[in-house]
């Protein structure tokens, strides 16, 4: 099915399951644990070995030798692969980091060996006896020392232009009255997801199959054929659950590509899983940005000029982190630039982490902007409604399918009482704390993409949706079976989702904020098909045959669905494709977020009081599991603002704190009350569903919210991610008792 032109009414519009706040179908599998997990399959083929990967110990360098005699003496090994004996091992095309070092080590932390033995426990004992010697070479592991060096990436298929500029920016700034000049940084980010990085691999003849926690299938498998020179339809990939990824699972790592080497050389089951400590240096982060943010207006608020650079940093040849993204979208402006510049380091590789680009883009610019209503003497709110626009600013002929920006600033004002906002800082105060809240707008794309799927109808009228589209812990199965049973006109309890295989039509997979609205829209191309193929079984008229309550009605004739299967099953599979309305209309999702801060006057401590967040996103799916996106990414928001920071060892060139005893993340007691509001919203030029992803564009402007609270409560402006004690106590304002 190919989507050319907006949507009209359509069968999902009876909104009888579809819309509804639902329990995940997956809930008791997980709350049980019977859900099983990549690393604990238990029917493979087989008893498995375990590998244990060796990381580096230097960042740059080579590998002179590696002396193996203790470890392959050590009790329970059976072999180690490292280059010397792995075969060809290339990089993938999606991340450039090779996943084996040998014998040029790219930076610390990247795969030496694998260890293999009978259990866990022996595996990782003679990993601790494996002798490698380096000859070290220097590196470059401060990105504020080689910002000079910086260079525009080269266009990559994601992040948008590296560089734009509308009117005369440098003109219009000069000439402005209230001027903004700031330069902002947000640091090194881990996904830090629950469940590590693991696979279990298998061969049978040039066939692998490999249990793994992938986002994209699709990619995974495409990235696995290319890293071991194999052909693609050789390769089964299975990710029936995936415990948490936030993008770091985007494709093939080095867990995957450890087992497959280590089960090849065996020839029998290998279990690997990556130790959380090895995770941190071996596998992907987001990237830590320097940004510089210019904006100018005029005295009554409207912007004439905005401008945003952001240098980031990466192995040579790997993405910038894509910081101007909102920048080129939220707010109206006639003159306008923006500048992505990339410079080497010798670092772990940088790569998606939710909402990559918008997130840390967002954690400056919103800053910027309350910075400017404080010098306008402008509420931080009006000001934003002030410069809205209708249309994409850099392309005025294009307008943006919905935009629901300035309802949901005036929704979250009247819903958080920002009216009794004190606008001058250190102003309020309960006991020892001082009180402060603040705001900021919210925006992610809203990109989608072609999406297959399967749908099966049996005698007992029960559905079964078929595709590889994973579920990250996002609510997938249920909102798959919910478009499923909205479509055949069936209760949710009779449809069963299977997902997660590469055997099945190929998804997008999950990612990038397109996975729901993609991969319901390829479910309902897909029971399209078999509508039809049950309305001719039956005799009627695709086109007005009426699907409801088990039923299918046709004029005056009622029969039962299942009555269409009684001879055999009926099948229906397609894909949702689409034309250039994405290229027409400016498809975006938006928000707004409002937070209170608490600051103890004495220590600098900060407490989160209260969150909301209200956001249009197109047509919401599911408001249970959407909610729980959005209040998720609240407290990835959280952490972001006060606490996440991945500390680079200048003289080691690592990642220090590589683990969660030292890598902080909020915990339950650091979370208040969160609400959540979405505005009613279909998107018709999205695709029959009218729906839009919503997980990262609650992520998308909470840092910020929080630190201009921050700045409220206390006067203290903090222009350096994380807000950190040190950074608040130097310059913490009196308290007079």
């Amino acid at each position: 099915m190919r989507f050319e032109t907006p949507a009209g009414s359509n069968p999902i519009d009876r909104l009888k399951v579809v819309g509804h706040a639902t329990d995940r179908i997956d809930g008791p599998r997980k709350t049980t644990g019977t859900a099983p997990y990549a690393y604990e399959y238990q029917d493979i083929g087989g008893r498995a070995a375990y590998g244990f990967v060796v990381g580096a110990s230097i960042p740059k360098g080579r590998i002179l030798r590696i002396d193996e005699s203790q470890a392959r003496a050590a009790p329970g090994v059976l072999e180690i692969v490292s280059a010397g004996n792995s075969g060809p091992v290339a990089a993938g095309p999606f991340y450039v980091d090779r996943p084996l070092a040998g014998p040029q080590v790219d930076h610390y932390g990247q795969m030496v060996a694998v260890v293999i033995a009978e259990t866990f426990e022996q595996a990782r004992f003679a990993a601790s006896l494996l002798d490698v010697h380096y000859a070290a070479e220097p590196g470059s592991f401060d990105l504020a020392a080689v910002t000079g060096s910086a260079i525009t990436p080269r266009q990559g298929e994601f992040g948008g232009p590296q560089q734009t500029s509308v009117g005369d920016f440098e003109g219009a700034f000069a000439a402005a009255p209230v001027t903004v000049d700031q330069t902002y940084s947000t640091p090194d980010q881990a996904h830090a997801m629950m469940e590590p990085h693991a696979t279990i691999a298998v061969w049978k003849g040039n066939k692998l199959t490999c249990w793994c926690p992938i986002q994209q299938l699709n990619w995974g498998a495409r990235d696995l054929a290319q890293i071991l020179s194999i052909p693609r339809e050789n390769i089964r990939l299975i990710a029936q659950y995936i415990g948490g990824s936030f993008g770091g699972k985007g494709t093939v790592l080095a867990d995957t590509v450890a087992a497959a080497l280590a089960a090849r050389v065996l020839g029998r089951p290998v279990k690997v899983a990556l130790a959380r400590p090895l995770m941190f240096n071996n596998t992907t982060h987001r990237p830590a940005t320097i940004q510089r943010l210019r904006i100018g207006a005029t005295r009554d608020g409207t912007i004439t000029a905005i401008g945003h650079e952001s240098w980031s940093g990466n192995l040579r040849g790997g993405r910038g982190e894509s910081a101007t993204a909102s920048t080129r979208m939220l707010y109206a402006g006639a003159n306008r630039m923006t500048h992505l510049r990339l410079a080497v380091l010798d670092l772990a590789e940088g790569n998606a982490m939710r909402a990559p680009g918008e997130a840390t883009g967002m954690m400056t610019l919103e800053i910027a902007m309350d910075e400017l209503a404080e010098k306008l003497g402008m509420d931080p709110v009006e000001l934003r409604i002030a410069n809205d626009s209708r249309v994409d600013p850099e392309k005025p002929e294009r307008p943006f399918s919905t935009r629901q920006l300035v309802e949901c600033l005036r929704v979250g004002a009247e819903r958080f009482g920002w009216s009794r906002r004190s606008a001058r800082p250190a102003m309020q105060r309960e006991g020892r704390w001082w009180i402060g809240t603040g705001m900021a707008s919210a925006i992610r794309g809203a990109p989608i993409t072609k999406s297959a799927a399967r749908v099966r109808l049996d005698a007992r009228g029960m559905v079964t949706v078929e595709t590889d589209m994973t579920d990250v812990g996002t609510g997938s199965y249920t909102i798959i079976a919910q478009t499923a049973a909205e479509m055949m006109g069936v209760a949710l309890d009779r449809v069963v989702v299977k997902l997660g295989d590469n055997l099945f039509p190929e998804s997008p997979g999950s990612g990038g904020q397109w996975g729901a609205a993609s991969a319901t829209s390829g479910v309902y191309a897909a029971c399209v098909k078999l509508r039809e193929a049950v309305a001719r079984k039956l005799g009627m008229d695709p086109g007005t045959a009426v699907f409801q309550d088990g039923l299918v009605q046709y004029g005056d004739r009622r029969v039962s669905l299942a009555s269409a299967a009684l001879a055999s099953e009926l099948v229906g599979e397609d894909e949702m494709t689409y034309g250039d309305l994405s290229r027409q209309y400016a498809q975006q999702t938006f928000g707004a977020h409002f937070v209170e801060v608490a600051v103890n006057s004495d220590t600098g401590e900060i407490r989160v009081r209260r969150m909301l967040a209200v956001c249009a996103a197109g047509r919401i799916l599911n408001p249970k599991s959407a909610r729980s996106q959005v209040i998720g990414a609240m407290v990835m928001g959280v952490g972001a603002a006060l606490m996440e920071h991945l500390v680079v060892d200048k003289r080691a060139g690592c990642f220090i704190n590589h683990d969660l005893a030292n890598y902080e993340v909020p915990v339950h007691s650091d979370i208040p009350e969160q609400e959540v509001i979405f505005l009613d919203e279909v998107d018709t030029t999205m695709s029959p569903m009218k729906a839009k992803g919503v997980g990262e564009l609650g992520l998308s402007g909470v840092a910020p919210a929080i630190a201009n609270a921050i700045y409220n409560a206390t006067g203290v402006r903090v222009r350096h991610y994380p807000i950190t004690l040190d950074k608040l106590l130097p310059e913490l304002p009196e308290m007079a008792t």
